[in-house]
């Protein structure tokens, strides 16, 4: 099996995965169709049903769906990926490795932005590297903090940071900040913009001063809900394919 084949069936059991055991099926199937760019009537087309079948699964008016739909829907998404040149899993390998739910999204700007544009994006709060605003960027790497911290060794996080020079890394899950910014501090590569977002009462001193030192721009984002953080880097990312 090719390795795009094989990235293509990992990424089809994460999708499938995550439907089946999210509280709300619907919103995590409209998040993936987003993710992949794929409008309401493609992917109705695609699976030979009316568009207002996939709204009101989005939308939560229709009953979760079942398991053949699941795949159906999977499968659709993948499809139509690989007929427009397998645009979405080249954004995934850019991780260089397999991908998994310690990835939420990855992308390639079409044309650079600024970090202050980025800022504007998530509703971030900047707290270190104010005179670094327009700097450009050509893309972002979104990470569970958590899950990074748990599931990958320290060759991962080399790739993960190699990865990102002039990017934002956006960690999510963030409790202070301190975690992510000493595994910035061990990378020989820096991201130019940091982005936090969780339930963050207080950011930890340490997290700050690496920040500073290190010279990054590190933000706190204020969109509430991770989800409308994903769908804000998205619509960036959108506007730059214009």
């Amino acid at each position: 099996m090719k390795y795009n084949d094989t990235t293509y069936e990992m990424l089809s059991r994460r999708i499938a995965g995550e439907i089946v055991i999210s509280p709300s099926p619907g919103k995590t199937m409209k998040k993936w169709r987003n993710l992949f760019g794929v409008s309401q009537i493609e992917l109705s087309d695609a699976l030979d049903c009316s568009p207002s079948v996939i709204s009101d699964y989005e939308s939560g008016r229709r009953r979760s769906p079942g398991a053949g739909f699941i795949k159906k829907f999977v499968k659709a998404l993948i499809t139509i990926d690989k007929n427009r040149g397998g645009d979405y899993l080249r954004q995934i390998a850019k991780a260089t490795f397999t991908p998994s739910d310690v990835f939420i999204d990855i992308r390639e700007f079409a044309t650079p932005v600024t970090v202050e544009e980025l800022v504007h994006s998530v509703e971030g709060e900047v707290l270190t590297g104010g005179d670094r605003l327009q700097q450009n960027i050509f893309g972002y790497t979104v990470v569970d903090s958590l899950k990074a911290i748990q599931n990958l060794s320290g060759l991962d996080f080399y790739r993960v940071f190699g990865a990102t020079s002039e990017r934002a890394l956006v960690f999510t899950g963030v409790s202070s900040g301190r975690s992510p910014m000493i595994a910035v501090k061990i990378s020989p590569f820096k991201p130019r913009i940091v982005v936090l977002h969780g339930s963050i009462r207080k950011i930890d001193q340490l997290a700050l001063s690496l920040a500073s030192n290190e010279k990054i721009t590190l933000t706190i984002s204020r969109i509430p809900d991770q989800d409308e953080l994903i769908s804000a880097l998205l619509d960036l990312y959108k506007s730059t394919q214009d």
